[in-house]
């Protein structure tokens, strides 16, 4: 049977070939420094929302990775409402969401804090502050005991994807652990990111939750390579789109000597796809913000200002009076009243196609300079 990783004498002093990596690693330091940029240039309620966007992508999808699905609204208000950012329609959230919640937002708003044993032993009980994973018990708030085996297929018929380091081991490799995390500078910390997410997994050290709390580390060092609490992309959302090939990946560079070259490799890409997905996303905040700048002396009211940001936020489908009408709560009448309002006012239009259900559009608008 194949080695794992672990198993080899000073396992932890990983190499990789720079040469590989170089053009790659280049490009996302580049792209970085071109989102923080784009962000800066937008106003405060802006820059506002793509925080709270991508925080609450980050904390559905690496719950999604796992196989469980969060309420985006109720990870939206739990993350505006501890940001202290005014998101209209809060709406509560339960004890689980809370505490995933608080598990990211400690890493990535107190990202300068050093990672300790009771820090991480404080996010795995906000994972599973019931004690419960699903119908099992597991141990909470403390370093595994038992052995680690990850496994799919039915009774009798596992496949073993890997076994951990044994239990005795936990507490000498995590100290180790940390002592790096908090104590070597000698990384860029893009690249620590990549390795404190290799690492962690390869220790495994808790009972459930080794995944999300990995994913957790990796938003601290990218937090902190970017001197920044603000997030304008989730690393998390991509990981998901990406979930076989990093499962793959894992899967390979557990088994090597000690190069992680390929698991470098693949990390830096996600990321790099990642900020490619949030250019898109800065781009209709930025559309949003300056449209709002033109018009911030235009009569609107309160159902005109709703629909015109859902249609800024990526509307789904065609926009249509019965649409307007069931959104706001209005009659149909209303809707139309509200609708010809804005065309009047040169912001919306009627589409080509006409007819009896009429659809209507934003009119392209060419922002203010300076």
């Amino acid at each position: 049977m194949a080695t794992y990783i672990y198993e080899h004498k000073n396992w932890t002093d990983f190499t990789w070939e720079d040469k590989a990596m170089n053009a790659l690693f280049g490009e996302v330091r580049l792209m970085q420094g071109k989102i923080i940029g784009q962000m800066n240039a937008l106003g405060f309620s802006a820059k506002e929302e793509a925080t709270l966007t991508a925080l609450t992508l980050d904390v559905v999808k690496s719950s999604e990775i796992e196989g469980e699905l969060l309420n985006y609204d109720q990870v939206r208000s739990s993350i505006a409402r501890r940001l202290g950012i005014n998101s209209a329609g809060l709406v509560p959230s339960s004890r689980h969401i809370e505490g995933v919640v608080e598990m990211m937002l400690d890493a990535t708003q107190r990202h300068t804090l050093p990672l300790t044993q009771d820090r991480l032993f404080g996010w795995h009980a906000a994972l599973f502050p019931t004690g419960y994973s699903g119908p099992y018990k597991i141990e909470v708030g403390q370093y595994r005991t038992g052995e680690m085996q990850v496994v799919s297929g039915e009774l009798g018929k596992e496949k073993i994807h890997y076994e951990a380091v044994a239990p005795k081991r936990v507490k000498l490799e995590m100290d180790k652990f940390l002592d790096w995390f908090n104590n070597d500078h000698s990384l860029d910390l893009v690249l620590k990111a990549a390795i404190a997410h290799f690492w962690f997994i390869i220790i495994h050290p808790f009972d459930d939750g080794n995944g999300r709390i990995g994913r957790a580390l990796t938003d601290l060092l990218l937090a902190r390579a970017e001197s920044s609490g603000e997030r304008f992309y989730s690393m998390s959302s991509q990981i998901l789109i990406e979930r076989k090939r990093y499962y793959q990946v894992l899967q390979k560079v557990q088994h090597s000597s000690g190069d992680i070259t390929e698991w470098l490799e693949w990390f830096l890409r996600c990321l790099k796809n990642a900020m490619l997905a949030t250019e898109n996303t800065t781009q209709r905040i930025m559309r949003k913000a300056e449209f709002w700048k033109l018009h911030e002396h235009t009569s609107i009211n309160e159902r005109q200002r709703l629909m015109l940001n859902k249609l800024f936020d990526g509307f789904e489908g065609k926009l249509q009076t019965s649409k307007w009408a069931k959104i706001t709560k209005t009659s149909a009448d209303t809707a139309l009243r509200d609708i010809k309002g804005l065309i009047e006012k040169g912001i919306l239009q009627q589409t080509s196609e006409g007819g009896r259900n009429a659809n209507y559009e934003l009119v392209d608008f060419i922002p203010n300079e300076g």
